[in-house]
């Protein structure tokens, strides 16, 4: 019998367990998390009015309450936790799924500034990730400005935007919605350094902006044209070509009368984080300009935006695993069709999938063919895995390395709380924002918010 610890309850840990308990009718999957909570970045990336994504949550739960497969949250591996090498000795295999953790800097002066954030942290707090620290991003924020122009970037800039009467049916915390509905943020600036043609949102993300309440959005046409497929998109491959129809169609005048305004910035990229009384202030930004070869080169022009709140959304970037191997340049563990290398040799019985495997790219629908492969792999290799006998079952062992992992159970009995706790407030299901809450329900307490 085949046995397996999954690092990671996100998708990508998600459909390596489906994989592994559909292609091998013996095989029995522990999926680690170091949160208390499964779905990672389904619960604590996806924005909290995005329902659709969300609930991707159903699927991946099928997967966790089969038969075959067990959570256990609550189990760190690595520093703190269960060490990498002791999970090898539990199991016949170990595939990490831990994803990109960190986010990548634009190394400008000022960076640090109070008010400097990346977006990631900013996402931390409105989805409740209970690392999150409730840093009143918003006190006293007139101007925000996001820097970068994907889909995090719009989905920081939607929820800046967003009425509070829209934000109370979603699971969004109390304190985020609450700091959310006293904003005084009226301008958005979200920026990018090169033109409309090259930007990485999705035509539906781009498009909700400019369906939100009391919010006009605007693209200076003489900035944006500076690309030359914003004049003519016609040759631009039809989801970038959708994006600039959607672009041109906001060159108009904004609305007077709207209460915010968000402003689409091109061809700018971040040089300084000035500060005023203390803390960022503005972003000074330098005018690029195509360079003919899809970069851009910088002219020397500087302008200065007005901002209480910068947050930087420019990528992902995975963080080595103590244990494992580490490619630093592409923030990766080395691999070989989701086989761990070492020095260039496969490690037997160690393999990678999702973003720690591949880099931040696709979407959440990519993992499933990448969880495939390196099940593919793993199943290839199971004769000569599946040799090495291992106790009956790794979960006391588990708990002498000082570990007291959190069931299916104790999931549910969060779930629970959080229901409970949103029908007090008036509200559907609202999220649990910390540590104490989370295993104080977890172990069937109440889990209210302590913080409210």
């Amino acid at each position: 019998m085949l046995r397996v610890a999954v690092v990671g309850s996100g998708p990508s840990g998600c459909y390596t367990a489906q994989h592994l308990v559909q292609l091998d009718p013996g095989a029995r999957v522990d999926v680690l998390d170091r949160l208390p909570c499964p779905y990672g970045l389904v619960r604590y990336g996806v924005a909290p009015d995005h329902e659709k994504i969300k609930s991707l949550q159903g699927s991946l739960r099928t997967v966790l309450e089969h038969e075959r497969v067990r959570f256990l949250g609550a189990v760190p591996v690595g520093p703190g936790g269960v060490p990498a090498a002791r999970l090898r000795e539990l199991y016949h295999a170990v595939v990490y799924c831990v994803g990109a953790a960190t986010d990548r800097h634009l190394d400008v002066p000022g960076e640090d500034l109070p008010g400097s954030w990346s977006a990631t942290a900013f996402v931390s707090w409105y989805s409740a990730h209970p690392d999150a620290a409730d840093t009143g991003f918003l006190r006293e924020v007139r101007s925000a400005v996001v820097v970068g122009v994907g889909n995090v970037a719009v989905d920081v800039t939607r929820m800046l935007a967003r009425g509070s009467g829209e934000l109370r049916p979603t699971d969004m915390p109390h304190t985020a919605l609450t700091a959310l509905e006293a904003s005084e943020v009226t301008e958005i600036h979200m920026v990018g350094r090169r033109g409309p043609s090259q930007a990485r949102f999705t035509t539906k993300e781009l498009r909700e902006l400019g369906t939100l309440p009391d919010t006009a959005v605007h693209v200076d046409a003489a900035e944006a044209a500076l690309d030359p497929a914003f004049t003519d998109p016609s040759g631009l491959p039809p989801p970038l070509r959708r994006n600039v129809e959607v672009l041109r169609g906001w060159t108009e005048p904004p609305r007077p009368e709207a209460r915010r305004l968000i402003r689409l910035r091109f061809f700018l990229r971040p040089v300084e984080l000035l500060a005023v009384d203390g803390r960022v202030g503005a972003v000074r930004f330098e005018r690029t300009a195509p360079d003919g070869e899809g970069a851009v080169t910088g002219t020397g022009r500087f302008e200065d935006v007005e901002g209480q709140l910068v947050l930087r959304s420019v990528g992902y970037r995975g963080v080595p695993l103590e244990g494992l191997p580490f490619d630093a340049a592409t923030g990766t563990v080395p691999h070989l069709a989701g086989r761990v290398l070492r020095g260039g040799a496969v490690a037997p019985g160690e393999y990678v999938a999702g973003w720690i495997k591949r880099g931040p790219t696709g979407v959440i629908g990519t993992n499933r063919s990448c969880a495939k492969e390196t099940v593919t792999s793993l199943l290839q290799d199971a004769p000569s895995l599946t040799a090495r006998a291992l106790p009956d079952d790794p979960l006391p062992a588990l708990r002498a390395e000082g570990v007291d992992p959190v069931p299916w159970q104790g999931w549910e009995s969060i779930e629970r709380a959080e229901s409970r706790w949103g029908a007090s407030l008036g509200r559907g299901l609202v999220k649990l924002p910390d540590w104490e809450s989370l295993l104080t329900a977890a172990r069937g307490g109440d889990g209210v918010d302590p913080r409210t």
